[in-house]
């Protein structure tokens, strides 16, 4: 229990420093069109920290004129609360902002027992605004507390449009300049990545290992009350050094002196949970073998180096790689469409992306196919998924090269990612 006198200087200081946004300019996010705001059902933002999901669900509030409330559970002055400290928090609310029916909170996930506040919330017809950055607000809560009360939107860290956006670079016009600037551009955001608050700060590797160590300490170890914290902190930084790779449990465990997999699975998921890395299946038409061999990335790009000991290069095929992945869980993940790797004993391919059980697009990203034993191995990999699949749409994306093929009766588009990146995203080639 925390006195109300404390509380209501808590949540006018938030206010205060939510309303400060007002001076600053955002670039528009895609995701805000999937926000309802007169819908009787709660409206979550879910994903990593820092990727702008306050920041959008301001917007949003903003742009609309409503009137709103806001509490941030992601302050250390209310780490304490319990869900039947709730009730306290709303009479606060009301009385700093007087009467309103929408209600915007951050981070709810930190609360215990939240969703029963929120139940009661919607059944007096309140409009919820939540974000969160654990999925087992997806996972579990919502799925089991508010089942059909709720309407999840994942959010990324910036696109390369919204990058485009966010520094003005213009994304149209043809000209020389443009496209050199556009150019100029991307080969910024592959370094620095898509964080919002990154574009604005000179310690780019403070800001990340400060980052990283939030998710791992606070979103991961205290929730899930990890015994084996220095060797999963250890292995969490191993698997950004190296991804995106496919993850092994035994060797993971063998690794990190796990006593079995089923500690090595646990962790690499709550990685996943929190965000930190996705997660992609391998393709087959055999259940069992699309639940082993999975392949991680990073969320984000600046995740892979700009970290204290991270000890890697640029690292610039796998970076294409992670962002075609990202780009690819924006484009399809309302259009039910799936995403799969490839890979026998034959070839692999980066990417397949299914309806239902129809293969509609493969992609191979590779940064360089200049030299002639590249572009046969990414062409050949191509070519063994299309056959293997029965996609006839396939795509290879490179740093810059643009052309159109033929190879053995399969129509190849190259594409630079850049461009690629920047059309309509209701376009998946």
């Amino acid at each position: 229990m925390i006195d109300k006198r404390i509380l209501e200087t808590i949540l006018s200081d938030q206010s205060e420093e939510l309303e400060m946004k007002q001076s600053i300019r955002f670039c528009r996010r895609k995701e805000e069109d999937l926000v309802d705001l007169e819908s009787t059902q709660a409206q979550v933002v879910i994903g990593v920290r820092r990727s702008g999901k306050s920041t959008l669900c301001y917007n949003i509030l903003h742009r609309a004129g409503v009137k709103y409330a806001y509490v941030n559970f992601d302050d250390e002055r209310l780490v304490n609360l319990k869900g039947e400290d709730l009730n306290d928090v709303l009479e606060v609310l009301y009385k700093i902002h007087g009467d309103f029916n929408y209600l915007f909170i951050d981070e709810i996930q930190n609360i215990p027992e939240w969703y029963l506040f929120v139940n009661r919330l919607l059944r007096r017809n309140m409009h919820i605004i939540i974000t969160g950055s654990n999925a087992k607000l997806l996972s579990g809560e919502l799925a089991t507390h508010l089942t059909g009360r709720h309407h999840s939107i994942p959010l990324f860290p910036f696109s390369f449009a919204e990058y485009c956006d966010y520094k003005q670079v213009d994304v149209k016009k043809q000209t020389t300049q443009a496209i050199a600037l556009r150019r100029a551009a991307f080969d910024e955001y592959m370094q620095q990545g898509g964080f919002p608050e990154l574009q604005n700060i000179t310690g780019d590797r403070e800001y990340i290992d400060t980052l990283v160590d939030n998710i791992l300490k606070r979103d991961i170890e205290q929730r899930f009350k990890i015994s084996h914290k220095a060797a999963f902190e250890q292995m969490a930084q191993h698997l950004l050094n190296v991804s995106p790779v496919i993850v092994v449990d035994n060797t993971l465990k063998e690794l990190f002196g796990f006593k079995s997999e089923h500690t090595s699975k646990n962790y690499v998921d709550y990685l996943r949970q929190a965000y930190l890395l996705v997660g992609l299946r391998k393709y087959s038409h055999k259940s069992k073998q699309r639940i082993v061999g999975e392949k991680v990335y990073p969320i984000d790009v600046a995740l892979m180096n700009k970290r204290a000991d991270a000890f890697v290069g640029k690292n610039l095929g796998w970076r294409l790689e992670t962002i075609t992945y990202i780009e690819l869980l924006r484009r399809c993940r309302n259009k039910g469409l799936d995403i799969y790797y490839y890979n026998d004993r034959s070839g692999e391919c980066d990417f397949v992306v299914c309806q239902e059980n129809e293969t509609v697009l493969c992609i191979q990203v590779s940064y360089d196919i200049s030299n002639a034993k590249t572009r046969k191995r990414e062409i050949s990999g191509l070519l063994l998924a299309a056959k293997k699949t029965g996609c006839k749409n396939l795509l290879l994306l490179t740093d810059h090269q643009y052309e159109d093929m033929e190879e053995n009766g399969y129509a190849i588009a190259v594409r630079p990612v850049y461009d690629w990146l920047l059309q309509c995203e209701t376009k998946l080639q």
